[in-house]
């Protein structure tokens, strides 16, 4: 399973700011097997492709924003194609385009997008917070109607069982719907006291052990760890997660 580990860069994006080369050396040094992109940070992404490439680090996808994808989408399967990944991950809806009609706009233009790039190995996929539940489209929250596990719809679930705990559901029922579409799924935990803050994997209230396993059985390809907000060294937080992990899969 290790080789299915990974970090969402966003937790290091200060880091990776003052030195991106040394971030990614520093990770693979730790142990993790993967990072999941979310910019550049000012450095050439053909730099940073060609370390990866030096250290064995793969990528676990792109995040990469929703205007982004309507404006750049042959940029970005090339970018896709430089670090060798297939996955496209839209990460965040803007709070104007937090409505039914935003919504709708949303899923027709990654569909389209998803279609387009299917015939070349590429994947869509949208990865959620807890606002998608305070709107409803025919009858169910947004993040339903995004995701509709149906044959005709190729959008994927990159789904973040921190926010899906902060908007009052349980993590292991909630992804149950996505067995084989979440090739990707992102691993956060909640603090245990009244702040519900983000927290080290293995440290809060979310029992990672039974979505491993989920996992494991669904078709998950890349545990991606995500941490938004550090109340300590960012890199320590993200080596103690991996320490966790260690602890989880050794039970």
């Amino acid at each position: 399973m290790r080789h299915k580990w990974a970090v969402q860069l966003y937790t290091l994006r200060n880091e990776c700011t003052t030195n991106f080369p040394a971030v990614l050396r520093e990770l693979k040094q730790m142990g993790w097997a993967g990072v999941q992109l979310a910019g550049y940070n000012g450095y050439d992404p053909k730099q940073l492709a060609a370390i990866m490439k030096e250290t064995g680090l793969k990528a676990a996808g792109m995040h990469v924003g929703y205007d982004q994808i309507v404006q750049s989408l042959e940029q970005i399967v090339k970018d896709a194609e430089m670090f060798e990944t297939k996955d496209i991950i839209c990460p965040f809806v803007q709070p104007a385009r937090r409505t039914e009609a935003g919504y709708r706009e949303m899923k027709e233009t990654l569909r389209n997008a998803a279609r387009q790039l299917q015939g070349a190995g590429y994947r869509i996929s949208y990865h959620n917070h807890a606002f998608e539940f305070d709107t409803m489209i025919d009858g169910q929250h947004a993040l339903a109607y995004m995701l509709d596990p149906v044959p005709d719809n190729p959008i994927l679930a990159e789904i973040d069982v921190y926010w899906i705990r902060k908007a009052g559901f349980d993590p292991l029922h909630f992804i149950d719907k996505y067995a084989h579409r979440m090739p990707i799924i992102h691993l956060k935990d909640m603090a245990k006291d009244e702040s519900q803050a983000f927290a080290e994997i293995g440290t809060g209230v979310i029992d990672f052990r039974p979505i491993l396993d989920w996992g494991e059985a669904n078709g998950i390809e890349w545990y991606v760890v995500e941490q938004d907000e550090c109340p300590r060294d960012p890199m320590d937080c993200v080596r103690n997660s991996f320490a966790q992990l260690e602890r989880l899969i050794r039970k």
